[in-house]
């Protein structure tokens, strides 16, 4: 694909398939999905839910860094969370780590993600 960058931060997970952190296209950055891994020991977060958003939006934070933007640029947000209970963390968090204008949000329900994550999010960020 001509005009695409693959977009790569050792301040993020390293990707644990054949996947790329993030690839950008004139303008518009995809961000690979994120669950709530240490990015220096590839491990989960300790704690319950809310340590693991928190790490979740810093893992997303890392690659809009490294892509040149940041979470107030992102356009769309996905959240996949395997108790839709975990939901209104989700909004408290999300609060503190974004301003209004939002993002386009959905909110989906899973049966198990990658580690045994409790969370994950992936989203389109523009520049």
């Amino acid at each position: 694909m001509k005009d695409r960058e693959i977009i790569h931060t050792d301040n993020a997970p390293q990707a644990i398939g054949t996947y790329s952190q993030a690839v950008k296209h004139r303008g518009t950055v995809f961000l690979s999905g994120q669950i709530p891994l240490i990015p220096e020991t590839m491990e989960l977060v300790t704690g319950g839910i809310e340590e693991q958003i928190r790490q979740v939006f810093d893992n997303l934070s890392a690659v809009c860094a490294e892509a040149g933007g940041s979470l107030a640029d992102i356009s769309k947000l996905t959240v996949y969370l395997t108790s839709m209970d975990d939901f209104p963390h989700v909004n408290t968090i999300m609060g503190q780590y974004f301003s209004t204008p939002y993002p386009a949000r959905a909110a989906v329900g899973v049966a198990a993600l990658p580690k045994g994550a409790d969370v994950e999010m992936d989203a389109i960020l523009t520049l």
